[in-house]
């Protein structure tokens, strides 16, 4: 895993239960997945019946597309027109055919305090990943336009022509001035390829994006819930670097952010990564 050798212009806890928030306020990770292409497609030579369906297909498209918008605005983000369908398929689960997968890893340690866990050591394999590089004038805005960018690629827009469907968390690489005060405004968000794609991975149609395969690493990896924004990671980041027994070997000028839920959600499930350097 090698977050610098993202190279776009255009985000992220792992593991366990349970713990999506809500997308936009209320369609959560769980809900994010893909309408089969029999669902999506136009029939106007079809039955009634499919032409009544593919009417509320388009309808449901023109509602969820107004919710993103308007929940979109309280971020400074717009959420164009085109993005109507990307939001219904990544918001239905194709009749249970794309569960969600998670990145996998290996847990090396967990370090507790008084029943609370401090952060965790784990191992990641080699993968491939989507990567794309905003500039935003804030990190807010810098996630939501980078994350909208992947759900197009996740949802056709890449040489295989399929829905890919949804892996999480959804990874955003934020670079620091050297005291870690200070966030760069180029945020890069990355989405793990699925392990079917990830031998030949779909190539995007976006030349903003790219695809990267990052080597295996040691993370280090704190939760926190709630907006992320640059006052909030900045604190995660020093909160973190205490925890640590030796900061050292990991704190540098790059950190992740990793999330459960869509990055415009209000109330976020999170991770703080540190990366062991080399």
């Amino acid at each position: 895993m090698h977050p610098g050798n993202c190279r776009m212009n255009g985000g992220g806890g792992l593991d366990g239960g349970d713990r999506s928030e809500s997308v936009f306020g209320t369609i959560t990770l769980e809900d994010l997945e893909s309408f089969s292409e029999d669902q999506l497609s136009d029939s106007g030579n079809g039955s009634l019946e499919e032409e009544s369906e593919t009417m509320e297909d388009e309808g449901q498209q023109d509602r969820l597309l107004r919710y993103w918008q308007d929940a979109a605005r309280g971020h400074q983000v717009e959420v164009p027109r085109d993005m109507a369908e990307p939001i219904q398929q990544i918001t239905s689960n194709n009749n249970g055919q794309h569960d969600r997968e998670r990145v996998p890893f290996t847990l090396i340690a967990r370090k507790e305090k008084c029943g609370d866990v401090l952060y965790e050591k784990r191992h990641y394999e080699k993968a491939h990943w989507a990567c794309i590089t905003v500039h935003e004038d804030t990190y807010e805005q810098s996630i939501c336009y980078g994350f909208m960018k992947l759900m197009r690629y996740i949802c056709q827009q890449n040489s295989s022509g399929t829905y890919l469907g949804l892996t999480i968390p959804i990874l955003t690489v934020i670079r620091t001035d050297e005291n870690h005060s200070v966030l760069s405004s180029d945020v890069t968000v990355a989405y793990y390829l699925p392990t079917e794609y990830q031998a030949q991975p779909p190539q995007p149609s976006d030349t903003e994006i790219s695809i990267e395969e990052w080597p295996a690493t040691i993370v280090y990896t704190r939760t926190f819930a709630g907006a992320t924004n640059e006052v909030t990671i900045i604190n995660e980041i020093r909160t973190m670097a205490e925890v640590l027994d030796s900061p050292a070997i990991c704190v540098n000028g790059s950190f992740i952010v990793a999330g459960y839920t869509n990055p415009a959600a209000v109330n976020r499930q999170n991770e703080i990564w540190f990366l062991e350097q080399p």
